[in-house]
């Protein structure tokens, strides 16, 4: 089971790389076919098998050698290590395969947040399918998730109008988040986002890779806390509660 996880992981991973390339530029992920960036020579499935083909050619384009970015397969096999945590946490079952296809988006969006600043709305489009699956499979989840929507909504809307630091694919994003995890993960979400952006901006300016001047994406601080919540956030909050009780 976790091989299969596994390597189902990177197969997905190497689709992520073609949305998080094209999605931004408004091109079709299905058409035209992969082709090197180089040559503009057409891949065939031999020239993208995910990691092993990066391996085997030395990072390098079979047609014109030209080098690419190792980017490609780190992508690939962070994917494949989340689907492998998430497969030893929920193994076969409805969750195990939701949170495969959450991890996937929370990763490209992450990625396209990092890049362009921007998160697409098609990609919050898919996160509110997967709310609605949810729902679909658990009904009595409903008026939590549908709170959850509201919360998510409300709580970034109101920073985003007094402090001006949020975009509006941030609070799309947390509304989306706030369907898919309903009242209890929508607010460890956001607790933890702020706590991870913190840590992180601190060790950017630290090391003077940022400073305080720049504009950093919160996408992916919302999008690791959404993931550690998968993980373990029940777990924590367990923990926090019998600390203070």
């Amino acid at each position: 089971m976790l091989v299969m996880f596994f390597i189902y992981g990177l197969v997905i991973g190497s689709f992520l790389n073609v949305c998080i390339f094209r999605i931004p530029e408004g091109i079709s992920v299905i058409s035209p076919n992969s082709s090197c960036s180089s040559c503009g020579h057409r891949l065939y499935f031999r020239d993208m098998i995910p990691v092993v083909n990066y391996i085997a050619n030395n990072g390098r384009c079979r047609y014109c050698n030209a080098s690419y970015s190792v980017q490609y397969s780190i992508i690939e096999f962070l994917n494949a290590v989340l689907y492998l945590m998430i497969a030893l946490k929920h193994g076969w079952s409805f969750y195990g395969a939701v949170y495969c296809i959450l991890a996937s988006l929370l990763l490209t969006v992450s990625l396209i947040d990092i890049k362009y600043m921007i998160i697409p709305d098609s990609l919050n489009v898919v996160g509110a399918v997967i709310g609605a699956i949810i729902i679909i499979y658990d009904s009595s989840l409903i008026w939590d998730k549908f709170i959850g929507f509201a919360v998510g909504f409300s709580i970034f809307s109101v920073l985003a109008f007094f402090t001006g630091a949020m975009g509006g694919g941030d609070i799309k994003l947390m509304t989306t988040l706030g369907l898919i995890f309903g009242v209890k993960g929508i607010l460890f979400i956001t607790v933890f986002s702020f706590f991870i952006g913190a840590l992180v901006c601190a060790g950017l300016i630290a090391l003077k890779i940022k400073s305080m001047k720049d504009k950093i994406p919160f996408g992916p601080f919302i999008c690791m806390a959404a993931l550690l919540y998968i993980f373990c956030g029940n777990e924590i909050i367990k923990v926090y509660l019998k600390l203070i009780w």
